[in-house]
């Protein structure tokens, strides 16, 4: 079992940037991908960001790339995703996701393991 735990979430107006991060509660952090999705009120959860164990590939939504960076610490056991250039249209509740053996689509949420509760954006026009 895997705990995730997001933080970093607040509310910043059209523009600004944030960082958010999630903490893994494993030893074997190396073993999983790491994602970001993301869910506004009313709307199905979408895929953000991914980056695989070692920090070697890193995948975007059309709708982030360029304003957004995913990253990871596997010393201290953390992913990060820095946010900048930020959009009304980005609000929502940021979820991390973790996943060890599915070799799909990092988009697809099926994949992943374990999720954490979640961290909100707020981007005020």
């Amino acid at each position: 079992q895997v705990q995730l735990l997001e933080s970093g979430g607040g509310l910043v107006q059209a523009g600004d940037s944030l960082r958010l991060s999630c903490a893994a509660s494993t030893r074997m952090f190396t073993e999983y991908s790491m994602g970001w999705f993301r869910q506004a009120p009313g709307k199905e959860r979408d895929f953000v960001a991914a980056i695989t164990w070692n920090g070697a590939n890193t995948y975007y939504a059309d709708s982030v790339k360029g304003r957004f960076t995913i990253s990871r610490d596997n010393a201290e056991n953390t992913m990060y995703l820095q946010m900048n250039s930020l959009k009304p249209e980005d609000t929502a509740l940021y979820y991390c996701a973790a996943r060890r053996y599915y070799s799909g689509s990092y988009s697809d949420l099926n994949g992943y393991d374990f999720w954490g509760k979640g961290t909100l954006v707020t981007v005020s026009s």
